[in-house]
């Protein structure tokens, strides 16, 4: 084989090669969006559901009396409150604290990395948002 017969082989096995990495990488993030998206959805599906089974197991488990199982959902109630009303509490904090890190990394970006960066931090904003508004509908629950 010639050197430039050699040199066309090397050069196609390159991008055969980055091309069968780009492959396998690419359907590794796609199995790993899948799965967590998946487990996002079963998460958001026991809510409440979830809560109940796990204070009916402790019930079951412990052999709790009537008394006892009523006067511990009422703690597990009033703490799911103050747990929440502590999330409101401190958001003002973390949002402080966002805005702060963002402001100082746009400050070292270009307009167009500006820009794209708006862009996908107001997306995470809103996810952020509608997630929470789905955990206080499960609160409320």
């Amino acid at each position: 084989m010639t050197t430039r017969g050699s040199t066309r082989l090397k050069i196609w096995l390159v991008l055969v090669g980055v091309f069968a990495l780009g492959c396998v990488t690419g359907a590794f993030f796609d199995s790993a969006y899948r799965l967590n998206a998946g487990g996002r959805a079963q998460h958001e599906q026991r809510g409440h559901r979830g809560r109940d089974e796990m204070f009916e197991r402790m019930k079951r488990d412990l052999g709790l009396s009537d008394q006892q199982a009523t006067e511990i959902r009422a703690i597990l109630d009033e703490t799911r409150n103050g747990f929440r009303s502590l999330r409101t509490e401190v958001r003002p904090r973390y949002d402080a604290l966002r805005q702060n890190s963002r402001t100082r990394i746009r400050a070292l970006l270009t307009p167009e990395q500006q820009q794209r960066f708006d862009q996908k931090t107001a997306e995470m904003d809103a996810r952020r948002d509608r997630d929470d508004k789905k955990d206080d509908k499960k609160d409320d629950k």
